[in-house]
């Protein structure tokens, strides 16, 4: 999908030169691969009277760019200052104001200067946003050096539906560890609809984290659950003898293909920094930001939620 951008001042600039050299708008839109339509707009909304200048064409486009943020009222930026603090993303609020259909909403850069300039007055607007820090990778020659796990399925095995993201019912599964190893999270995230199950647990064992996987899907519709090659999933085996879900393992070492719920894990520390010890954490307290993430608007879903992906998808499901 192509994004839209605006014009640059080196482009207006070259647009008033080829003017200059009699060329048609349908010229200098293919010139500067543009759209004619927006070269159009751009020589009528600009031109002054003595002319099209760039100079004067920029100043323009940046005073009607100011006035146009002016137009967006108080009760908007209300709004957004309360998704803010319910941990949406400045992309999320816009897309999903457009969804729901705001006359006026505010761009992504737009609210991201709200932020900035809520920072300058001292405010909290910008602990909100999310905080994304490189992590280190640990490689051992594509060798894993940790043991093995008795009846472990390859992810090479795994059906294409549960590939493609084409059905409910297909999970991946992992653990956040509190600060000095204090406390547990199991989670569990719907690769297709986005839904995410999470389960507070006081330690890491292996019969701890199958029971909470099954006390979490026990009552959803299940097909395939994917996890990583941690010892804290040897146990799988509980799992498909409880609820009759395939259960496949990621290559060692190989994240990305388990990158929902690798991308779904960072979203939950938003909430449960790293800093944070987990073992205190009460069901409630969990449920809540469950319910948070799987009732947030989500790019990739097309600004839907994942319960709302979840229901439109739930017939056809109990079809198949």
């Amino acid at each position: 999908m192509k994004h839209y951008s605006h014009l640059t001042q080196a482009e207006r600039y070259q647009i008033s030169s080829l003017l200059k050299n009699n060329c048609t708008k349908t010229e200098i839109a293919n010139i500067l691969n543009r759209h004619k339509s927006m070269i159009g707009r751009e020589i009528k909304r600009n031109t002054g009277k003595k002319g099209y200048r760039p100079k004067q064409a920029d100043g323009f486009a940046i005073d009607r760019k100011s006035n146009n943020a002016n137009k967006i009222n108080d009760f908007c930026w209300t709004y957004v200052t309360h998704l803010l603090k319910k941990k949406y993303s400045p992309e999320q609020i816009s897309g999903r104001l457009k969804l729901d259909g705001w006359g006026k909403v505010p761009s992504v850069e737009r609210i991201y200067q709200y932020i900035y300039a809520d920072k300058r007055k001292e405010s909290s607007l910008r602990e909100h946003l999310r905080c994304q820090k490189q992590r280190r990778k640990r490689y051992s020659s594509g060798q894993d050096r940790r043991g093995k796990i008795i009846g472990r399925v390859d992810i090479d095995n795994r059906p294409e539906p549960a590939n493609s993201r084409s059905r409910l019912g297909d999970f991946e599964g992992d653990t956040i560890v509190g600060n000095k190893h204090k406390g547990v999270l199991a989670t569990l995230v719907d690769r297709k609809s986005r839904e995410v199950k999470i389960k507070p647990l006081v330690r890491k064992l292996a019969v701890d984290v199958s029971n909470a996987c099954i006390e979490k899907l026990k009552n959803e519709l299940t097909n395939t659950l994917t996890f990583d090659n941690g010892l804290e999933f040897a146990k799988h085996q509980m799992i498909t003898d409880s609820i009759g879900i395939d259960v496949y393992f990621a290559k060692p070492y190989h994240s990305w293909e388990r990158g929902t719920n690798e991308n779904t894990n960072g979203l939950i520390r938003q909430f449960f920094p790293k800093f944070m010890q987990l073992d205190q954490l009460t069901d409630a307290e969990v449920q809540e930001v469950e319910d948070n993430l799987n009732n947030r608007p989500r790019k990739i879903l097309g600004y839907l939620t994942p319960l709302e992906v979840k229901s439109r998808n739930w017939t056809v499901a109990l079809q198949c």
